[in-house]
């Protein structure tokens, strides 16, 4: 029976696809296939719910870390504005509050990034790797000592990375997957040191007055965060020479 359910949950996925869809290539690897068996419906009914077309899917991720959350927010992609289509929770996610300036700091980054690829073959079964060091890192943080491979993966270990488990990664792997076979070139994701509402961001600058580096990465995410809790969408960020950003 299960091996009839994938049959038909793939065939659902894949109706009138290409054979070099992004999808299609994806599903010829067997974590992929599970992952489809297990969440396929899942996702399908989460897209549903928000009234969302997979094959007009546009995908926006934000993750906080002190509540330990990943927010997937979704769009057709003639649609102005994104709705939440799942908080999932993170198992485990090392370091603390701040940005990732260095290799084996164990620190998550923080700060404006993408998904740059899909990993099939994980240690920790499927990852989606994130694109540290970004500009800005690459400027702010310890020239020659940055780190890279930094991904959100299944398990429940991290040393830099945000583990969400295998049952949740697999929905997040989904989901990036069906945004790209409906032609997003890029997945954003911004990593937020916790949700900045007004209350937590004068506490957090209480505080961290004193950390410089911190007090500038922080304006911005927060200006990025009321842009789209009041619009839905997120602003453009452009990356500054010194390392900062400009929020438009």
């Amino acid at each position: 029976m299960r091996i009839i359910s994938l049959l038909i949950l793939l065939c659902v996925f894949t109706a009138g696809v290409t054979t070099d869809s992004v999808r299609s290539k994806q599903i010829r690897y067997t974590r992929v296939r599970e992952a489809y068996a297990d969440k396929g419906k899942t996702v399908e009914k989460s897209l549903n719910t928000a009234g969302l077309l997979r094959d007009s899917l546009n995908i926006y991720l934000r993750a906080f870390k002190t509540e330990k959350k990943v927010e997937v927010w979704g769009k057709n992609i003639s649609d102005s504005a994104y709705k939440l289509v799942r908080t999932l929770p993170i198992c485990e996610i090392s370091g603390e509050i701040g940005p990732k300036r260095r290799s084996r700091d164990l620190q998550v980054p923080e700060g404006f990034y993408h998904i740059s690829e899909l990993n099939p073959f994980s240690k920790y079964y499927l990852s989606l790797k994130i694109n540290y060091p970004n500009a800005s890192d690459s400027i702010k943080g310890v020239r020659g000592k940055l780190g890279n491979l930094i991904y959100m993966h299944g398990g429940c270990e991290s040393s830099g990375c945000i583990a969400v488990t295998n049952d949740y990664i697999k929905e997040l792997y989904i989901y990036c997957v069906e945004a790209y076979n409906s032609g997003q070139h890029e997945i954003s994701m911004t990593i937020y040191p916790s949700r900045l509402t007004d209350t937590e961001y004068k506490r957090l600058t209480t505080r961290y007055q004193k950390y410089k580096d911190e007090m500038g990465l922080w304006a911005s995410l927060k200006e990025s965060y009321d842009f789209f809790e009041q619009h839905h969408f997120p602003p453009m960020v452009r990356f500054m020479p010194d390392g900062s950003h400009r929020i438009n």
